[in-house]
């Protein structure tokens, strides 16, 4: 999981919302009370227990769309994150939390399902490598607290029906790309998507005081972005856009076929969140890629000194 960074899932309370009006209940958290929507909006994105990993999975496809041009699906993906949240208090903002996470996304022939690490790109008939995401780390960029910066208590705004709680968020993310030079700002280039996700939970689940997270926990997250650097495309006309569903696992184990077997492959680090007081800066798709063509362009340079 933009939402502020929150995460790609979990952070989207912000949104807009109903909450519905229950009777007093003491084993009820209330949205509408600063301390239980804290409360609330951690197990919405992680665990009440500091430290506990939580794992999210999701998978689905991702498309082309080129004006003038039928859709094409590019690759299966399948995707997981797994995160962990420390507890914070503050004196004038009260408790609050931060999230760390690490998360994968593994591109997919279509046709067989199997481990995409060559694309050959139909547009302009290049064979290519496919750059896998692997973003370490994927944080909260700054704490929730009961109150905001501003002293005002927050609130839980969850739509609530037929016993499901359910919030929607849209993150539109611009901003300088990473790959771009030093007159970006005069010929353009900045990075622009759109992520938009929902969040489904059972009500009763989600609002029990007893519970330090939700039993169940179903997602759906979609993406509007350029090309991916890797793609080449250059500036060709196009976006690409994502459509996928996915929800929690209750251990790495339980990750489906052929993320779980990559994952232990070749990226076992992210078997397990950042450490709590993880203060780096967030990897991007972008970042990786520049990361992974400096790596290149110097492994080039030393094989070529005498």
């Amino acid at each position: 999981m933009n939402y502020r960074r929150l995460h790609r899932f979990g952070g989207l309370a912000a949104g807009l919302a109903t909450v519905a009006q229950y009777p007093v209940d003491a084993r009820r958290l209330d949205p509408a009370n600063a301390e239980d929507a804290l409360k609330i909006m951690q197990k919405s994105i992680c665990s009440l227990d500091q430290g506990k990993p939580v794992i999210y999975w999701w998978k689905g496809a991702k498309f082309s769309r080129v004006e003038g041009e039928r859709d094409r699906e590019l690759f299966k993906l399948q995707d997981m994150n797994v995160r962990q949240c420390m507890n914070i208090s503050d004196p004038q903002r009260g408790s609050g939390f931060r999230s760390v996470s690490r998360e994968i996304t593994i591109h997919l022939k279509s046709a067989t399902g199997k481990v995409a690490d060559r694309w050959t790109n139909p547009w302009t008939g290049e064979d290519l490598e496919v750059i896998h995401v692997a973003n370490d780390p994927v944080n909260m960029r700054a704490p929730m607290f009961a109150r905001n910066a501003e002293g005002k208590p927050i609130e839980a705004k969850f739509t609530v029906m037929n016993g499901r709680a359910f919030h929607t968020g849209n993150a539109p993310l611009f901003y300088k790309n990473p790959l771009g030079g030093e007159f970006q700002e005069r010929v353009g280039g900045t990075y622009q998507a759109m992520e938009m996700g929902t969040d489904f939970f059972y009500a009763d689940d989600l609002f029990d005081s007893t519970r330090a997270a939700p039993r169940h926990h179903a997602i759906s997250w979609s993406r509007i972005s350029n090309w991916l650097p890797w793609m080449k495309m250059g500036g060709r006309n196009g976006v690409t856009y994502t459509a996928t569903v996915g929800g929690r696992v209750s251990s790495i184990d339980h990750l489906p076929e052929p993320l779980l077997s990559t994952l232990r492959a070749r990226y076992p680090l992210y078997a397990a969140p950042p450490p709590l007081d993880d203060k780096r800066a967030n990897e991007t798709s972008w970042t990786v890629f520049k990361e992974h063509i400096d790596a290149q362009r110097e492994a080039a340079k030393t094989a070529d000194r005498p």
